[in-house]
């Protein structure tokens, strides 16, 4: 293959390799490009754009090399390779001389070389030209500018020699002979080493231990870190239905291509909801970079809080925040900085917590000095827009309600933490407990019991469990379904452990009612926090909600690694959910919050009946008569999804389960009781709005239900409050067939309450949970609801075998279950001889489709044996598994003896042309199949030709799709000339 060729096939990684590294590596190529005569200077201005991407520049760079001929595309390959450090870095074979003749040519035919002599001593050279009259000095405050790195600022010196015609390249020249070659940029100085020490010994001791949730032990990270399930979010592209939208990978290729969705881009973001381990995944990220095992390309970590960083009220600069925020360098802070922002592609900062800072993304105020010091966050939205720090690879986690577009626009991969899969489980419970015979019952346990199971999956509920095992094994878990129930068992375990004393008819009651006062102090508190985006609280702010020394020692509230400068240190609820949890206490059993305060949690948009003034946190103490307007207010100003967590947990406490527990506690029912039938009418409500929302169905289909997120929360809410009667009511009324949960970030928990109501449905329903994650464990959660699913479509879900197996189990028993869509799945052979029983004992099936799994001919073939004498069965799909030839002959035999099947689908698979032919055989003798579709296989015109045979005399069959075969244009083009049937 010539060198263009190659060079062509080779563009797409080319591009990448130009593109996602620094801007740095770019403009060396272009020095070589320069100096070997490859580029003109015309050409050479094309592609350093100021602001222009760099992959865009990467293109135009490669469309001008190209047409430049082979020897330029080789001279190109050549210079990728010296940039990357692949290659010697070599002169040109010339004379360096100082009696120069044309000086502008040789300073751009030693480019390479003279940026590496000057790039440190840029400034005294415009210094030395500044005072002999060569440059003005508002062309010395051009090339110093502060957004430009040292080499940077090199080449903008030699860019303006080459214009002046005063002498000045022949005078730079020759002073520039005089200076050595600079080593290849790398912290060589002895300040940046030492930095560099500094630095992997402080995230070291930050990341080394795992603060648990409560605070009372730290435990060594590298011995209980459980991997997390982490996806990669995928923009899906249209006409390509066996793609996968998300993929799994490892923490340490967080930062390779695959996923890319933006390539201009510096930012990693990675959104998980509250307790799914975001935390401790970034903590790990920090180890295994301070300990040499991953993450070596980075010289320098910067690991900070977004939650600690809103406290910052004054104004800051990148150097601020680095070394006042994180680590300060010991010698030579300006050396360091100078070489950071020289170097950004060996730099990584990671911003924690996202969704806890107060200040939403905005991209209107552009902030490029990071000398310059300007708000904490204007400074963050430019350091993840790249208008800072460019090229310095930046991690920020968050909760996906607090992703706005504007910041997606600057997110180069996206990633999703889905919880603990049924193994991680396991792997986390025997890390917690070194002792072999507990471990064993603790996950016997939560494995027997399947909403617990369900619930375990987020690492919060994981915990726990393994918090609170004692109590488990002691008394089961057979009333652990909710959320509400699992913070419960938690405070239970606090509150029992801060009182030793015991009543004697029953010590959780009794010790309950005693810490009441303190729980209802907290719970004070935390509302506050909710309503003014406060989780760090300083003595102050405990002193306004009258948490006093003895609450403290309950543990919920545990020290916070924050920058105040007070001598107290601040204090944080232990996690957000249980901030809101005590939120929820609060507005139940205070005796000044009125039912009526409760419409705000779940009316968040309703407009207030009168004008509510702005409350800071310590303003929560006030006379009685203010508390309702008080609480209205903080509610209204609170973070939506916050505020949707506290009235799950109100939800949750107002069931039966536990309404003994608050009535004790209160002293009397009548308050409670109006709360209760309040959320009871807010939740029907919420639900008859979206009901009424449904537009009419389109004549001819279905009625057609597009739920949203606040739908999934109030079936969570209703859920919690475990009302049989009530969920019959909200949903006895809704008539749709069709009834689409997609992208809503549904797991077991939600699967379980998705069941729990829509089980009470009085007609079937099509029940579409595409791209979410479910899993094993939500399959099992969904069977109580299967008997009135018409239909049920299951894509990118991560099942595996044995999900489905469970399910066909159960859908052996449902007479209305009759579509079944399992696309891009973990499936196998083993699956598909457990759906071949439901074909074989269910003759009202009517489509079963496997896009994108791992079934092979050992599945065909148990699938279609089942399919011989079915009688209803339309559409069957195996695009995208690993079919071949065995598989293919028992799907001919099938098409022989089937009188049912319209269509049939094998496209992406491994079928040739003698498969083609078994398939002719067997479509001779079928009277029903109207569409064959065979696409992206190896079939060639002698296997269609075959095919054409048999359409001669079956004029059933309407359309065969055989795009992506092996076939040449010209012989396309022939085929579908001799029968139009031919989709080619």
């Amino acid at each position: 293959m010539c060198t263009q060729e190659f060079f062509q096939t080779q563009r797409s990684q080319l591009v990448r390799r130009l593109a996602l590294r620094s801007l740095e590596n770019f403009e060396s190529v272009l020095d070589y490009l320069l100096s070997w005569e490859v580029l003109t200077w015309e050409d050479y201005e094309s592609v350093s754009l100021p602001g222009q991407p760099l992959s865009t520049l990467a293109r135009r760079l490669l469309d001008i090399v190209w047409n430049k001929g082979g020897q330029s595309c080789k001279l190109l390959l050549v210079a990728v390779r010296i940039a990357e450090g692949a290659d010697e870095q070599t002169e040109p074979p010339r004379q360096w001389s100082q009696n120069v003749s044309c000086p502008a040519q040789d300073l751009q035919r030693h480019r390479p070389v003279i940026v590496r002599k000057i790039y440190g001593h840029v400034e005294d050279i415009l210094n030395l030209l500044l005072e002999r009259g060569f440059i003005s000095k508002y062309e010395c405050d051009e090339i110093r500018l502060p957004i430009f790195t040292s080499s940077q600022r090199a080449r903008r010196l030699l860019d303006f020699a080459k214009g002046k015609e005063n002498g000045v390249a022949r005078f730079l020249l020759q002073h520039v002979h005089q200076l050595p070659v600079l080593p290849a940029p790398f912290p060589e100085a002895t300040a940046c080493k030492r930095y560099m020490a500094k630095l992997k010994t402080t995230v070291s001791a930050q990341a080394c231990f795992l603060s648990t949730y409560d605070g009372s032990e730290n435990l060594c990270l590298e011995d209980i870190y459980t991997e997390n399930l982490l996806e990669i979010r995928k923009n899906l592209s249209v006409g390509a239905p066996s793609q996968k939208c998300h993929e799994t990978l490892e923490l340490p290729d967080i930062f390779n291509d695959s996923g890319c969705i933006n390539e201009d881009a510096d930012t990693v973001l990675l959104v998980g909801e509250a307790g799914s381990g975001k935390t401790t995944l970034l903590q790990q990220l920090h180890r295994l970079w301070a300990t040499g095992r991953h993450f070596q390309d980075f010289l320098f970590v910067f690991p900070f809080s977004c939650r600690q960083l809103q406290y910052v009220d004054k104004p800051v600069s990148v150097q601020t925040l680095l070394f006042e925020q994180c680590c300060w360098p010991d010698e030579d802070p300006q050396e360091v900085f100078q070489y950071l922002l020289d170097h950004p592609d060996q730099v990584l900062l990671t911003f924690d917590g996202f969704d806890e800072f107060k200040f939403k993304f905005t991209d209107r105020e552009t902030h490029c000095s990071p000398t310059d010091p300007t708000s904490v966050q204007n400074l963050l939205f430019n350091l993840l827009r790249g208008s800072l720090m460019k090229n310095a690879k930046k991690v920020l986690t968050s909760r996906p309600h607090a992703i706005n577009p504007f910041l997606r626009k600057y997110v180069q991969k996206e990633l999703s933490l889905k919880g603990f899969s049924q193994e991680g489980i396991e792997l986390f419970m025997r890390k917690h407990h070194s002792d072999p015979e507990v471990a064993d019952r603790i996950v016997h346990l939560v494995q027997a019991t399947s909403a617990l199971h369900g619930l375990c999956h987020v690492p919060v509920f994981s915990w726990i469990v393994s918090k609170c095992h004692k109590e488990l094994l002691l008394h089961g878990c057979g009333s652990l379904k909710t959320t509400t129930d699992m913070y419960l068992l938690i405070l239970q375990h606090f509150v029992q452990h801060a009182s030793p004393e015991k009543g004697d008819w029953d010590p959780w009651i009794t010790s309950l009612r005693h810490r009441l006062p303190t729980i209802l102090r907290l719970g004070r508190l935390a509302l506050c926090g909710l309503g003014t985006c406060s989780y760090v609280f300083s003595a102050k702010q405990l002193w306004a909600s009258g948490v006093e020394e003895e609450d403290l020692s309950l543990g919920f509230l545990v020290p916070s690694r924050s920058i105040s400068q007070e001598s107290l240190a601040p204090v944080e609820f232990l996690h957000i959910t249980l901030q809101c949890f005590f939120a929820a206490f609060y507005l139940l059993l205070d005796a000044n919050v009125t039912p009526s305060t409760i419409r705000c949690l779940f009316n968040p948009h309703q407009k207030p009946s009168r004008a509510l003034v702005w409350l800071l946190p310590a303003s929560c103490i006030q006379a009685p008569e203010q508390e309702e307007v008080n609480v209205t207010a903080l509610l209204r100003k609170a973070e939506p999804h916050n505020i949707q967590i506290t009235a799950v947990f109100l939800a949750g406490l107002l069931s039966q389960e536990h309404w003994g527990l608050l009535a004790e506690c209160q002293g009397a029912s009548t308050p409670l009781l109006q709360k209760q039938s309040q959320v009871q009418r807010c939740l029907a409500q919420g639900l008859r709005r979206h009901f009424q929302s449904i537009p009419p169905a389109v004549p001819g289909e279905v009625k057609s239900m597009h739920a949203m997120p606040e739908f999934v929360w109030l079936i969570r809410s209703l859920y919690e409050m475990q009302d049989e009667h009530l969920a019959q009511k909200a949903v006895c009324k809704l008539e749709v067939g069709h009834l689409k949960v997609t992208y809503c970030n549904i797991g077991p928990a939600e699967c379980a309450a998705l069941a729990f109501v829509l089980k009470n449905l009085k007609q079937p329903v099509a029940l579409q949970l595409d791209y979410n994650s479910v899993g094993d464990i939500g399959v099992e959660q969904l069977l109580p609801c299967l008997r009135v699913c018409q239909a049920l479509y299951l894509r990118d879900n991560n099942i595996s075998d044995q999900g489905i197996c469970r399910l066909v189990d159960q859908a052996l028993q449902c007479d209305q279950f009759q579509k079944l869509a399992l696309f891009n799945n973990k499936l196998t052979d083993d699956c598909a001889h457990s759906l071949a029983s439901l074909l074989r004992y269910k003759q009202n099936l009517l489509a079963l489709r496997l896009w994108g799994n791992a079934v092979g001919d050992e599945g065909a073939l148990a699938l279609a044996s089942a399919l011989h004498d079915h009688q209803s069965l339309k559409w069957l799909s195996l695009v995208g598994n690993n079919i071949g030839s065995l598989g293919t002959q028992a799907l001919a035999l099938m098409l022989e003896k089937n009188t049912s099947l319209e269509e049939l689908c094998l496209e992406e698979n491994r079928l040739q042309d003698e498969d083609m032919c078994t398939l002719v055989r067997g479509l001779k003798k079928n009277s029903s199949l109207k569409v064959l579709k065979l696409s992206n296989n190896s079939i060639t015109h002698q296997g269609i030709s075959a095919l054409l045979q048999v359409l001669e005399s079956n004029t059933t069959l309407k359309s065969v799709w055989l795009r992506g075969n092996t076939l040449t244009p010209e012989e396309s083009e022939q085929l579908s000339l001799m029968d139009a049937r031919l989709l080619l």
